[in-house]
């Protein structure tokens, strides 16, 4: 089994190459923005509530995020893995996410992380807009100032815990997976994260 996150600005590509690992390694991509539409639009109590957050202009409370994504993880078709993409993005979400874990005697095998820098964002998101109002520069901006308020603490915390790989998000798309899979394969990843920072470790080849 291999319970991985991938974590990666907007405009990094992120979606994409989710998708192609998951495939690859024949795990299920599980991303907060399907999980967020299929709670609205079957008008779950816990979509229901989100979208009445969303209509306000406020961001949803960290407690129903959790609790979708935890919903998620109990279904049958994650019981062999899963690429988690868009969670979490707090420090409150990592500790939910560990006691989700916790809970079935699972711990996360690494998390990913497409390294784009904000320039390099900046001018994709550009070429995309395509005059579109909602993403000129200040915009963009200010959601790449918001990604790196909410994400470095979680970085930094999963850097300590040994779980963090770095890949270079620039390039093709089949050079960026080429890149990934060649960092999984490299890269010690350990089976246990111990309060201390005991672990014990073994390598995955893909």
């Amino acid at each position: 089994m291999t319970r991985l996150l991938i974590i990666g600005p907007p405009g990094s590509g992120k979606g994409t190459q989710a998708q192609r690992l998951s495939a690859h390694l024949e795990i299920v991509p599980v991303s907060t923005g399907d999980i967020f539409r299929m709670n609205v639009l079957e008008q779950t109590v816990l979509g229901t509530e989100a979208q009445r957050h969303m209509d306000n202009g406020d961001l949803v409370p960290d407690h129903l995020t959790n609790d979708m994504v935890r919903q998620r993880l109990a279904m049958s078709d994650v019981r062999d893995g899963f690429l988690l993409d868009g969670y979490p993005r707090t420090l409150a979400q990592v500790a939910a996410l560990d006691g989700m874990l916790d809970s079935s005697s699972q711990r996360l095998d690494g998390v990913l992380e497409l390294a784009v820098s904000d320039e390099q964002v900046v001018q994709r998101l550009l070429a995309r807009a395509d005059n579109r109002s909602d993403d000129n520069e200040d915009v963009i901006r200010h959601r790449l100032d918001l990604y790196h308020e909410q994400t470095n603490a979680v970085l930094s915390e999963y850097a300590e815990r040994g779980l963090l790989t770095r890949v270079d998000g620039l390039g093709s798309v089949n050079d960026i997976t080429d890149r990934t899979l060649t960092a999984l394969a490299m890269t010690t990843l350990p089976r246990h994260v111990e309060p201390a920072r005991g672990r014990r470790s073994r390598l995955l080849r893909y």
